[in-house]
C-alpha cells in the first residue's frame, strides 16, 4: 500500500502543478487564420518552429491562446514538415470559446500547442477504407488526404470518404474537393437539408465492396454509434474493422 499511496501522491502533486503534458509543449505563433462562414470554423496555421518532433494525420493536440480559458483540444488538419514547421487546425464554433475564436485571436498572436495525441492514424495495410466524417469530424481525413497526396509513388489504397454536413461553405468545400483529387479519394459530399441524413444502407449501395473495407469514423456520438449498430446488424465486424474516435473530453 505504501508504495501505491507514494504514487498516488506524487501524480496528484503533478496534475496540481499543471505538469501533465509539459513535455510536449511548444510556442507558436499564428501565422495565418481564415473563416469560413458558411460552415462556421476557422482555419489556423500556427508555426512551431522549435521543440515540435512532429504528428501523424488524426492525432489531436491542445492549444492555449488565453491563460485563463485554458487548454482547449483540437485535431490537425495538416502533415508535418520539419523544413516548413506549421501546424494546421479547423475550429467549429461549438461553444463560447470558440464562437468567439476568431475575434479573440490575431496574426502574431503568440500561443501554446501540447501534443501531438490519440491513436487515430488510419493503421493497417487495408487495401481499402471508408472514411466518414460528420461535420467538424472531416479534420482528421483532410491531414490524412494531405499526406497520401504526398506519397511517391502514390497509394494504392481504395478510399471512399463520406462528408456529411448540415452546413454549406463553397469556399471550404472546394477545398475538400481539391484534398481529395489530389490524394485519389473518392468523395461523397452530403448536405443533410438535400441529400438526406447518412445511413449504412446508403454507404453500403455506394460502396459496392464494403465486406472488404475498414470504417475509420470521427463525428457525432450520436452518428457515429447508429452507423456502427447499422453495419453490425449487417454482419460487418465493427470490433475489428469499424474505427471511431472518441473525442468527448467531459
Amino acid at each position: 500500500m505504501v508504495p501505491l499511496l507514494l504514487w498516488g501522491s506524487w501524480a496528484s502533486l503533478i496534475v496540481l502543478l499543471r505538469r501533465v503534458g509539459a513535455g510536449r509543449r511548444v510556442q507558436g505563433t499564428v501565422a495565418t487564420m481564415e473563416y469560413y462562414p458558411g460552415v462556421r470554423a476557422l482555419e489556423l496555421g500556427i508555426d512551431v518552429p522549435t521543440g515540435w518532433h512532429g504528428h501523424e494525420p488524426g492525432q489531436f493536440a491542445f492549444v492555449t491562446s488565453e491563460r485563463l480559458e485554458g487548454a482547449h483540444p483540437y485535431t490537425m488538419a495538416s502533415t508535418w514538415d520539419a523544413d516548413a514547421p506549421r501546424i494546421t487546425f479547423i475550429v467549429k464554433e461549438l461553444g463560447d470559446h470558440t464562437d468567439h475564436l476568431s475575434e479573440r485571436l490575431h496574426v502574431g498572436q503568440t500561443v501554446r500547442v501540447e501534443g501531438p495525441y490519440g491513436q487515430f492514424t488510419f493503421g493497417g495495410p487495408d487495401a481499402q477504407q471508408i472514411w466518414v466524417g460528420g461535420g467538424i469530424g472531416i479534420t482528421p481525413f483532410i491531414a490524412r488526404m494531405k499526406y497520401l497526396a504526398e506519397q511517391s509513388p502514390p497509394s494504392t489504397q481504395i478510399i471512399d470518404l463520406f462528408h456529411a454536413s448540415a452546413d454549406a461553405d463553397e469556399t471550404a468545400f472546394g477545398k475538400l474537393r481539391a484534398d481529395a483529387a489530389a490524394s485519389g479519394v473518392r468523395l461523397h459530399l452530403l448536405l443533410d437539408a438535400k441529400d438526406g441524413l447518412l445511413t449504412g444502407e446508403r454507404i453500403r449501395n455506394a460502396v459496392p465492396s464494403w465486406r472488404e473495407s475498414t470504417i475509420w469514423f470521427c463525428g457525432p456520438a450520436g452518428l457515429g454509434d447508429a452507423l456502427r449498430g447499422d453495419f453490425a446488424g449487417a454482419g460487418f465486424p465493427v470490433d475489428r474493422r469499424f474505427h471511431q474516435e472518441l473525442f468527448s473530453m467531459r
